[in-house]
This record gives C-alpha cells, sequence and structure tokens, in this order.
C-alpha cells in the first residue's frame, strides 16, 4: 500500500461497547495495544458468558469506561459457541455495539505461528493448518455479521496499529470510513472487499510505450485512461450508485466498507481510476475515504 488520504475522524454521540475477535495470529493483541493506546478499556480473553455480566457493570459508570473494548477468541471453542447467544442478549437488552474482524490468509497465519514458535489453540497433536482450518469454519457466521472485517494479511503490527487508530481514535471512530483499493486481478481479488469494479474495459497503458514505466498516479497515464471511451461515464454511474448503498450502512450503523477497482496488473488504470473514485467519493458529507494501491511497485 503506497498512498491514503484521510480526513478528521469525527466522536459519536455515546458510549461504545466493541467486540474484537477474528483468527488467532491475525493481530488481536496488537490492535488491543492500539486500542488501549487511544483511550479505550480493554478486556482480552473474556469468556463469550461473562459479556452481558460485563456491560452491566460498564453500565453503571459509564462517564469512568465511555469506551470498552472486548477480546473474545476461539481458544476454547465450548466456551465460543456461546458467542452468538451473548450478543444476541446484548442486542434485545438495547446495548448497541460493533463487532471487529481481523482475517488474514492461511499461509501468513501459518508463517506467524511458526515464527513464534507457538501451536493453534484448535490444532491439538495435528497440523497447525488444521486448527486453522476448524477456526474458519467456527467463525465463519460471526465473520459474515461482523460490522468491520479487517485483513491483515499485508499489514505488520505497525500498519494495523495505525489502521486501528483510524478507525478508533482518542476522539472516537469516524462515521464511515471507506477503503478504495486499486489491485491486479493477475494477483488475487482483495478478500475483504466489499465491491469489486473491473476496468479492463480500459485500453491500457502497458501498451503504450511512452506510459508504460509510468504509474495511474502519474498525469499523462492519468490523463489517458479517463479520457478512454466509457471510463468517464462508467465512474459517473458507480460513485451514483454507491450513494444510497453508503445511506443504507449508516442507517445499518456500519462503519467501514472496501471498494476495489481491478486491472491486469494493478498499476495504470485501476490505479487512476481508484484515484478518481476517491476523490469524488471524499467530497460526500460525512465520509472518511482513503485510497491505497495494493499492487503498486510489483512487476
Amino acid at each position: 500500500m503506497t498512498e491514503a488520504t484521510s480526513l478528521t475522524p469525527v466522536k459519536p454521540a455515546e458510549s461504545e461497547l466493541l467486540v474484537v475477535t477474528g483468527m488467532s495470529g491475525a493481530g488481536r493483541s496488537t490492535a488491543a495495544n492500539a486500542l488501549e493506546d487511544h483511550g479505550w478499556y480493554v478486556v482480552e480473553n473474556l469468556p463469550p458468558q461473562m459479556l452481558g455480566m460485563l456491560t452491566d457493570l460498564v453500565a453503571r459508570m459509564p462517564q469512568s469506561i465511555p469506551r470498552l473494548a472486548v477480546v473474545i477468541d476461539v481458544r476454547s471453542k465450548e466456551l465460543f459457541t456461546d458467542i452468538k447467544s451473548a450478543l444476541e442478549a446484548l442486542r434485545t437488552s438495547g446495548v448497541t455495539y460493533r463487532v471487529l474482524f481481523l482475517d488474514a490468509d492461511d499461509a501468513v497465519l501459518v508463517r506467524r505461528f511458526e515464527q513464534g514458535r507457538r501451536p493453534h489453540p484448535l490444532q491439538a497433536d495435528r497440523r497447525i493448518l488444521d486448527g486453522i482450518a476448524e477456526e474458519r469454519e467456527v467463525l465463519s457466521e460471526l465473520k459474515h455479521a461482523s460490522d468491520i472485517v479487517v485483513d491483515t494479511t499485508d499489514l505488520n503490527v505497525h500498519a494495523l496499529a495505525t489502521a486501528v487508530t483510524e478507525l478508533f481514535s482518542e476522539s472516537g471512530p469516524i462515521v464511515l470510513r471507506l477503503n478504495v483499493m486499486s489491485f491486479g486481478f493477475k494477483y488475487g481479488l482483495p478478500v475483504d472487499s466489499n465491491f469489486v469494479a473491473d476496468v479492463r474495459f480500459i485500453p491500457n497503458p502497458h501498451w503504450v510505450p511512452q506510459l508504460r514505466p509510468q504509474t495511474g498516479l502519474d498525469e499523462p497515464v492519468r490523463d489517458y485512461v479517463l479520457a478512454a471511451a466509457g471510463a468517464g461515464d462508467f465512474i459517473d454511474r458507480y460513485v451514483h450508485a454507491l450513494i444510497p448503498v453508503l445511506d443504507g450502512y449508516r442507517r445499518e450503523n456500519k462503519h467501514y466498507a472496501t471498494i476495489a477497482v481491478g486491472c491486469t496488473g494493478g498499476k495504470h488504470r485501476s490505479v487512476a481510476v481508484t484515484q478518481e473514485i476517491a476523490q469524488r467519493l471524499a467530497q460526500l458529507p460525512g465520509v472518511q475515504v482513503a485510497a491505497h494501491h495494493r499492487d503498486l511497485g510489483r512487476e
């Protein structure tokens, strides 16, 4: 990731409860530390059965703990199976909460466990991959229902801490944060994308000798891409189509979405279109937009 733009986060009107969960090795501890650094009261490794008790306790002292983050993991499969009922009980009692889910590719998770020289919590006497596969199955429904999913595959601990800071700074989380990301189809789809746009219908600057060494961040390439037949019309209609979606996200209390824009290699067309879409979306009220270029710089 090479370029990002951001706006000032907006403080929420009320206290918050954030449930942090996700795959083992995906960075829950790093996220917890970053939240704590920004004024959140963090409780780690809480059994789901105790979530309601803790929430009741905090409700009695909202001024003392205005922002509570609870980290829940799957180290005890038997205990974790109750998380759905625990969250449903919170919702029924009128408690407002959100779920942050951290994920990463299997190969990256394996490497992190091997580097840390520790077993996966569900591994037992099997391979690390077996533990990861079982954990994915246990977490699949929760991931689908989560408000925010952050893929940490390409993030080190510092980049993840920065991402969490952007989402949940001391002044509170943003109203709606959009990550507009360019990518190359030949390197695979971004796993955390909510929308995927294919701009390979635009003529490829790769075949123009003077443009080939440049990128979509360079003015000649940008002008070439945006002037192509259908490019402007596509961007106009795509941004317009996203507006009711973003309004719906606000109504549903969803605060984060990734819009992926892909071309063949992620160097020319997708980069230029991503920059243009991000610039237009940033003009909408109550929206924070960051433009990232996942595959820029790859050969």
